[in-house]
């Protein structure tokens, strides 16, 4: 990030006004999934989901075959970035397109910025580049240019040596998040420890020198979003819950910068708890007796140890979901797998893959306090639930997300069958908007454009292997008559 950039996002961040004014998709989501009775009390919503038609959020069947995907009438996709390609810095396309952020550029081009989620063994091939965090690590990030009209001019790769990138987030200075959801180290036959984030700047014009922000924690990273008033950085954790592995479930963490908009200064790592329910599992659903529109008080408690893992030992947290456990001691609340993160209208919304009663996913709202980020604030959070899938032909496996420009949120499902792209209108009903035509890979990395016109996305392909041997992956860009429905 240029000085000028950083100036102008402190400028921002100084004032309340610097929220981006978006439709209240959230705010009718949380119309329609509270209600209360004429005392007051809230009255939480556990009747099925709607399913938003044509003209009622919806687009329609997906009746038109791009070869790629299935989509709606009125819709196009433009397929680009495939795994094997040529780039125009001479390498090949990696495999794994996963998490991805589109940025402004020069002229009316448009910057997307595409993780590659390489899981290989160490030493299975080669860095993405020459300039590598870990010479025996094959994931990293690619960044693309592209003209107004979604033709792709140049694309090169931007982060090198890095493992299992996920996802990650955009931020408001202009640079993209990259977040390792593994902790492998040297003990798996690496030569640097992993499960860090690194930043990759839009204006990169080449591989950056990669520094893992390491005061941000160590863990399964999944996903970032950055409050733009505050400069705060809420992470989410793909840990899992099985007790029958001992794995203890997820985190919601949030980092508070000593220096906002400048990460590598350090900060204070904390982690999300229910106000007097220390360890609330949060993942159980209606079945627990939890429903649609429930509300809990969230407050934050410091984690100690946020550089515990130094190059020189090998001690906690390498292990998978240790820092969740030392979390547990704080009274951290308990997610199964949260997922993506995006923020909007000042609130960040995210996924808990696994969650629900059905085990199909849950989509969660957090509201910060009044006070938050002011010195670190001690007001009190609001954490919503917002969907509950009731069964995997409704929603399955809820990864990526986004809000969209005109209101709705677009869920990518990781699931157990034919992936689809969903869409959530404002008042909560959920919709079809687009299958996985090509194989069975999950669909990563949504986007919308900054003009709003264009909804990017990925399908992955494999995680594992090597350009000549993997399924195919492929980046796509949707336009059509978004103006018909709720995305």
């Amino acid at each position: 990030m240029t000085n000028l950039d950083r100036r102008a996002f402190l400028r921002r961040a100084s004032s309340s006004a610097a929220l981006v004014a978006t439709p209240s998709s959230l705010s009718g989501l949380v119309a329609a999934c509270a209600r209360t009775d004429g005392a007051g009390r809230m009255v939480l919503r556990n009747e099925p989901p709607r399913y938003a038609r044509l003209g009622e959020g919806g687009y329609g069947p997906l009746t038109v075959d791009t070869g790629e995907l299935l989509l709606p009438a009125g819709f196009e996709a433009r397929a680009f970035g495939r795994v094997g390609d040529r780039m125009e810095d001479g390498n090949r396309t990696p495999i794994a397109h996963d998490g991805m952020a589109a940025f402004p550029w020069m002229g009316d081009r448009v910057r997307l910025v595409r993780n590659q989620e390489v899981a290989n063994l160490a030493g299975f091939g080669p860095p993405l580049a020459e300039r590598a965090y870990d010479p025996l690590a094959g994931g990293g990030t690619t960044t693309l240019e592209l003209t107004a009209d979604n033709e792709l001019v140049a694309d090169w790769v931007s982060l090198s040596g890095t493992a299992v990138n996920c996802a990650g987030g955009p931020t408001p200075w202009g640079s993209w998040l990259s977040c390792e959801e593994t902790v492998v180290g040297r003990s798996e036959g690496f030569e640097r420890t992993h499960g860090w984030i690194f930043e990759v700047p839009v204006a990169a014009r080449g591989p950056v020198e990669p520094v893992p922000l390491t005061a941000m924690g160590r863990f399964q990273h999944e996903a970032i979003a950055v409050d733009p008033r505050t400069g705060i950085v809420y992470e989410t954790e793909d840990n899992g819950f099985d007790p029958d592995q001992a794995r203890p479930g997820s985190g919601l963490y949030r980092f508070l910068p000593e220096r906002p908009g400048e990460l590598a200064s350090g900060g204070r790592l904390q982690v999300a708890c229910v106000r007097g329910e220390p360890g609330l599992q949060l993942f159980r659903g209606t079945g627990g007796g939890m429903g649609i529109g429930s509300t809990f008080p969230i407050v934050w408690a410091d984690l100690d140890m946020v550089d515990p893992d130094p190059e020189d030992r090998m001690s906690y947290p390498v292990r998978r979901g240790a820092l969740f456990e030392h979390g547990l001691t704080k009274g951290a609340a308990a997610f199964s797998r949260l997922e993506g993160c995006w923020h909007a209208e000042g609130r960040v919304v995210f996924h808990d893959t696994g969650g629900g009663a059905a085990g199909s996913g849950h989509v969660w709202e957090y509201t910060p306090g009044r006070a938050e980020g002011a010195g670190g604030g001690d007001d009190v959070g609001s954490l919503r639930l917002l969907f509950e899938s009731p069964g995997p032909e409704v929603l399955d496996g809820p990864d990526n997300i986004t809000v969209s420009p005109r209101g709705g949120i677009v869920l990518c499902e990781d699931p157990r069958g034919r992936p689809f792209l969903r869409g959530l209108t404002p008042d909560g009903a959920i919709f079809d908007f687009a299958m996985n035509n090509l194989n069975e890979s999950e669909f990563a990395g949504a986007t919308f454009s900054p003009d709003g016109r264009t909804l990017f996305c990925n399908i992955q392909g494999s995680t594992r292997g090597s350009v000549d041997d993997a399924p195919p992956g492929v980046t796509l860009a949707i336009r059509g008559e978004w103006e018909r429905g709720a995305l």
